[in-house]
């Protein structure tokens, strides 16, 4: 099978390139500077040209809370054109599957219970990040309108909880929360700091995928996408505190040293907890225990950064 991978540089999209499955198919993975997905004639004279029969979307403007919050424009519609552009390529050139990533930033903030797929736009968005989650919604609602209106289009949008894994960015101002959490932390360690600083009071919860499971999906299920709803959870349904991941990181990187809260720091949204009963009726789970992967997440953070000599700020 041809199958197109946008943000292949990504933690994503390096993910689903390095699971073993990908070496069964002709898979196509550009760069950014071989194709902006901003620019919408530069992809539509390349998804014409490769006539790809798969297509997974993983491609995005991704940050923190920090860099969402300063540049809320620049998220939403950087997000917005990407999906807009490759999605109206993919539908003129005819692609019969399609794989758009979503986020879990999508939900509504302060939803009692857990996040199901109906409770998509049921109340207002999480401030911090509305930009990008709005850009979300937009493109998980065009890929479903386009799956539709083609004869023979499978489109299909995940939405993965918070993921983590190789492949990160460790750049605490614009990574993921644990990929900062695990730079945050081994910087204490080696400067011998006798604490670590946490925004806000640590209370509210998080869900974690080991961003390999997520790959793991993505390839249980390529062939096979009818199985799928159109939009569909992809997680745990086990959530915990920001707290206990910092003692768990912790212990994985060996810090003895306490921690500090600054409350005055924004937090986002108390509690995100998905509902993957569906996934669960098709028989999948996730593989990898939160142990293992911080350990997986450490061994990538120590190759790539003190390895290999990259920046970390």
């Amino acid at each position: 099978m041809r199958v197109l991978v946008t943000g292949a540089g990504g933690m994503v999209g390096r993910n689903v390139l390095a699971d073993p499955r990908a070496a069964d198919h002709e898979v196509f993975a550009p760069s950014r500077a071989t194709l902006d997905l901003t620019d919408a004639r530069a992809v539509l004279a390349y998804v014409d040209r490769q006539r790809p029969e798969l297509i997974i979307h993983a491609a995005g403007r991704v940050g923190g809370i920090q860099a969402n919050m300063a540049e809320p424009a620049r998220f939403l519609a950087d997000n917005l054109a990407m999906g807009l552009n490759l999605l109206t390529a993919a539908a003129r050139a005819e692609v019969p599957r399609l794989i758009n990533l979503g986020s879990s930033c999508m939900y509504p903030r302060d939803l009692d219970g857990r996040l199901s797929e109906d409770r998509l736009l049921s109340a207002p968005l999480e401030p911090t990040n509305e930009g990008y989650a709005i850009a979300k919604i937009a493109i998980c609602r065009l890929t479903t309108y386009l799956g539709r209106e083609g004869n023979r289009r499978t489109w299909r949008t995940l939405i993965p909880c918070n993921l983590y894994g190789a492949f990160d960015n460790y750049d605490t101002a614009r990574s993921h929360l644990l990929a900062a959490i695990v730079a945050k932390i081994d910087r204490a360690v080696r400067e011998g700091s006798p604490s670590v600083e946490i925004w806000g009071d640590g209370e509210a919860r998080r869900e974690f995928l080991f961003a390999g499971d997520l790959a793991d999906f993505i390839w249980s299920f390529h062939d096979r996408l009818a199985a799928l709803p159109e939009v569909i959870n992809v997680g745990t349904g086990e959530d915990d505190t920001i707290n206990a991941y910092y003692r768990a990181v912790a212990e994985t990187l060996g810090y003895r040293g306490g921690f500090t809260h600054d409350l005055s720091r924004p937090v986002g949204m108390r509690r995100k907890l998905m509902d993957v009963a569906v996934q669960t009726r098709l028989g999948w789970t996730p593989k990898t225990a939160l142990a293992a992967g911080l350990e997986a997440t450490a061994a990538d953070y120590r190759r790539r950064v003190h390895d290999q000599g990259a920046e970390v700020s």
